[in-house]
């Protein structure tokens, strides 16, 4: 950050009164410009129980990747109506949800993610502009090797071993890995 997004000034980077981390602080008006972490809220959309909706991403990053309907959180909306746009923007699909089902924390990239577990009562979905294929995998055919994120392999995961322990409690992860490097979330 150069300027102040207030009044046009030059910032620079220090340590505030009463802070311990260095941020951008305006000399001329005094604000301080806080960087915090980003959320992004989705949905894990399942058909009759043994199916899920997933999107091939059209776009970057891990483009041409599965992976499940979400993206970043917009301003005056909860977590919840944020998952409900992103499942519709991106899958076309209207679905009703029943709990948030996992939460993350992207630590290396200043993310937290939360995935809500969500019922699509009719297989009614099409592509969007961030989805070049839209479609329902029973769980026994999920492109294991061909999903984008860890966070959408572990939600999946945890979904497959819910689904046949009858129980489907919240999941709190917590990812910590250097930016290029995939961890296999069961080793």
């Amino acid at each position: 950050m150069k300027f102040c997004s207030v009044c046009g000034h030059t910032v620079t980077l220090k340590v505030p009164e009463n802070d311990n981390l260095p941020r951008f602080v305006c000399e001329h008006c005094a604000t301080i410009h806080y960087s915090n972490p980003k959320i992004v809220a989705g949905c894990l959309p399942v058909y009759q129980d043994t199916y899920v909706l997933l999107c091939k991403r059209a776009i970057e990053p891990r483009l041409g990747y599965w992976t499940l309907p979400a993206g970043f959180m917009e301003n005056n909306e909860s977590t919840e109506q944020a998952a409900l746009r992103e499942t519709a923007e991106e899958a076309n699909a209207q679905v009703d949800i029943r709990k948030l089902y996992t939460l993350t924390s992207i630590v290396h990239v200043s993310q937290v993610q939360l995935i809500y577990l969500a019922d699509l009562p009719k297989p009614e979905f099409d592509i969007s502009s961030e989805s070049s294929e839209v479609r329902l995998f029973h769980l026994d055919e999920i492109p294991w090797d061909q999903l984008a994120f860890q966070t959408i392999r572990n939600a999946l995961r945890f979904y497959i071993e819910d689904l046949a322990r009858g129980e489907f409690p919240l999941h709190c992860v917590d990812i910590n890995t250097p930016p290029g490097v995939y961890t296999d979330p069961k080793n």
